[in-house]
């Protein structure tokens, strides 16, 4: 596996387009590898003249599916350390895309980008302590800039909210870089799409929803996939050995505690009370924050798992 991480961080570090193009490829084939089973048997057709099988889609596995995999496991390990980190190399490589992306040339790789760090941080979510830096969550703050396509702005949002998901002190530092400002007056702009506000109103519920005060771990369904009924070790680790590498710490960016706040989970992370959240929006957004909080009750987005 370090063989193809090596191949694909090379493309990604490229200035060329077409190699970067190939670096994301790359990345995607190596976790499409470890999310979808192998091609199945060939399954013969009834008909007497067809003779032929067709090969079957491969079937995509579940979370719980994937701790007993050893390329899954092997992913995971590698995923701790910096030399192999994903979610950072492409980072980086967003990073370059937007910085030299100004005349439209680099949207749809910057959209690419965007779709593998998600699936990064859900199969790894340790990483998501790299958001914990004020120079990642500005690049996505960047991203829903008017001046952006609108492919890239509902990108981001959906990336936006993977890596606060579970992650307080993640929330705290998008606060803290007036995010949340970000996100209303996009919501506000007449020249903002109807996608994106869609996919914007799906944030601000999702930001109204209660905070879980715990470090990122693997999905819970993981712990039922191994025959002692427990998770392997490594799928139960919270960031706090990437916080070391990464130079990723708990707590406020301030180190204070806000109002309203209690703490909670290793790294100290503070949690904001919903009615504290609701007059943040209610500054940016008033009169709106009430009607956003009914639907959530009434409604239930996201499978009511998150009200």
């Amino acid at each position: 596996m370090e063989s193809l991480l090596s191949l694909a961080f090379d493309n990604l570090s490229s200035f060329d387009g077409s190699k970067i193009k190939k670096g994301l490829k790359q990345v995607e084939g190596l976790l499409a590898q470890i999310c979808l089973s192998g091609p199945s048997n060939r399954r013969k057709q009834s008909t007497a003249d067809a003779g032929a099988a067709d090969r079957e889609q491969p079937s995509r596995k579940v979370l719980a599916d994937l701790s007993g995999d050893p390329a899954f496991r092997e992913f995971f390990k590698l995923q701790e350390g910096f030399e192999w980190n994903i979610a950072q190399r492409l980072l980086t490589t967003l990073d370059w895309l937007v910085v030299r992306g100004g005349d439209g040339q680099y949207d749809l790789l910057i959209v690419n980008a965007l779709d593998l760090i998600q699936g990064v941080l859900l199969l790894h979510p340790a990483s998501k302590i790299l958001f914990s830096r004020s120079v990642h969550m500005n690049l996505l703050l960047d991203l829903l800039e008017p001046i952006n396509c609108p492919a890239i702005q509902s990108a981001t949002i959906i990336t936006l909210v993977v890596a606060l998901l579970d992650m307080p002190h993640n929330m705290r530092v998008f606060e803290q870089l007036d995010g949340l400002l970000t996100v209303t007056s996009l919501f506000k702009s007449r020249e903002t799409g109807r996608e994106v506000k869609f996919r914007l109103t799906e944030f601000l519920y999702f930001y109204l929803t209660p905070e879980t005060p715990s470090n990122p771990v693997a999905d819970a369904r993981l712990s039922s996939a191994s025959s002692g009924g427990g998770a392997p070790e490594l799928l139960q680790r919270g960031p706090s050995k990437l916080a070391k590498v990464f130079g990723g710490g708990g707590g406020d960016a301030n180190g204070g505690k806000r109002p309203g706040t209690s703490s909670g989970g290793e790294d100290g992370a503070m949690t904001l009370s919903v009615e504290d959240k609701k007059l943040f929006v209610d500054r940016y957004l008033p009169g709106v924050v009430d009607e956003l909080l009914k639907d959530l009750d009434t409604y239930k987005p996201f499978g009511g798992v998150l009200s």
